[in-house]
């Protein structure tokens, strides 16, 4: 394996050293040209082409460019999002100078931050102020504004969404106007910006309630898909947190767990999931004509791994590194249908698709009153489904999204799905509600990209 890295290591270098004199002159010809910046997300499967990307230094250099704009305007966190948000011939915003903890309130644990920044750069200093987020989902690239846009959510029967932990909201609106809600102050807004879609206008800032900083016991053990599915509502009911992955044709998964602990830090010797998921696209790659022999091989490999243990910090236990790039398509479902959900799924995703090599994703989500949150007033169990970036997802997720909305499951709005305004308003008691109060605060639409104004417009 890492030989043929090696080798493909040299192979792009070789490549980039005999482009670099036309690289040059090309860039020698466009010098003097103002030029459009493409933009596109982590998966590449969103790309566009806006006249103009900024990204403000201020709220004020915020408010006037929205104030001024003539065209869409669409603001952008780190582009994990898979559905087509951001993507508009008008102007992107970045908040990526909008970062960092503004400030904090040791009494309340309560902490207020520029909503562009990142997950992962929040930690420590949320940690030396002593505090630190209640969960945190699995990647840490995202920024705060997109996170909760989206409904962003960890693992944990009891722990709600991201925007579960949001206390108050600052925006800036449609018409340039700063605006602040909260449960008490413009709450209708507050109900409607704490999952937005980026509609409502762009937030600039937001506070959150935390907890004390706390240290878990990260635990990893590969089991058999029938006795993960026996054991997985009792293991979600008794751990703080708790998923589970399927690994297709092979029979086997894994169940992943985080609870409190005073233990000291340490980690016994981990798996790294990015060689992994190369290891399994590999053996798909060698034998797809042949499931049986796949399962196999890959059951006796399974079968030879060790459990995990890591005792960390919250902030850094949580998030693990994605440097294999995919598309995704998640669903969260009623609890209780689940489970019987998943073992259609893998039913479909064997007797179908062989090419198929990635993991299947489990979690939990507490409900939540939101109105726009697929955890709308239902306890929820998730499921993610992925393929690999430089392959065609399309026939696989259009196999698997049927089963996914008879057992009524909500797409993950920053995950594909194929479904129009119809849809989600059957799915959401408080659509019509939304969509009122995203009118009054950008009654121009000037949030709306074409993807945006077929449901909002």
């Amino acid at each position: 394996m890492l030989r043929r890295r090696s080798v493909l290591s040299a192979l792009v270098a070789t490549a980039l050293a005999a482009q670099s004199g036309a690289m040059r002159t090309l860039a020698a010809e466009g010098a003097t040209q103002k030029r459009r910046l493409p933009w596109r997300n982590w998966s590449g499967s969103q790309q566009c082409l806006p006249t103009a990307r900024v990204a403000p230094a201020s709220v004020e250099e915020l408010q006037a460019l929205i104030a001024n704009a003539k065209g869409v305007i669409r603001p952008v966190g780190a582009g994990h999002s898979f559905t087509p948000l951001v993507p508009t011939d008008g102007t992107i915003v970045s908040l990526s100078r909008l970062s960092g903890l503004i400030s904090h309130d040791p009494q309340t644990l309560q902490a207020t931050l520029w909503a562009g920044s990142r997950l992962g750069d929040i930690g420590q200093p949320l940690e030396d102020a002593g505090q630190a987020l209640v969960n945190m989902p699995d990647i840490d690239e995202q920024t705060l504004a997109g996170c909760f846009a989206t409904a962003t959510h960890g693992t944990g029967a009891k722990i709600g969404c991201m925007s579960t932990f949001i206390e108050g909201l600052q925006l800036v609106d449609g018409r340039g106007e700063v605006v602040d809600c909260d449960a008490n102050t413009n709450a209708e807004l507050f109900q409607a910006a704490r999952v937005s879609l980026g509609t409502l206008g762009v937030a600039t800032q937001v506070k959150l309630q935390n907890v004390a900083p706390y240290r878990l016991r990260r635990k990893t053990v590969w089991r058999n898909f029938d006795e993960i599915l026996d054991i997985a509502d009792d293991m979600a009911d008794q751990h703080r947190n708790f998923e589970f992955y399927y690994i297709p044709f092979s029979g086997m998964g894994f169940t992943d767990v985080h609870d409190l602990t005073d233990e000291a830090v340490g980690s016994t010797e981990k798996l790294d999931t990015n060689d992994s998921v190369e290891d399994l696209k590999m053996l798909r790659d060698w034998l797809q004509w042949s499931p049986g022999l796949r399962e196999l091989i890959l059951t006796g490999v399974v079968n030879s791994l060790s459990d995990e243990v890591t005792v960390e910090g919250s902030w850094k236990n949580y998030a693990s590194e994605r440097n294999v790039r995919f598309n995704e398509m998640e669903y969260h479902l009623p609890r209780e249908l689940g489970l019987p959900a998943l073992r259609e799924i893998r039913a479909a995703l064997e007797s179908q698709h062989h090419e198929v090599f990635f993991p299947i994703e489990v979690r939990y989500v507490k409900a939540d009153d939101i109105w726009l949150s697929p955890f709308y007033q239902r306890d929820t169990c998730s499921i993610a489904v992925h393929r690999y970036f430089e392959e065609d997802f399309t026939p696989y997720f259009k196999t698997i999204e049927p089963i996914f909305r008879k057992y009524h499951g909500r797409p993950h709005w920053g995950k594909l799905n194929t479904l129009g305004r119809s849809d989600f308003r059957k799915l959401y008691p408080r659509w019509d509600d939304f969509s009122r109060v995203r009118r009054e605060f950008d009654p121009q639409g000037k949030f709306l990209n074409p993807y945006l104004t077929e449901l909002f417009g």
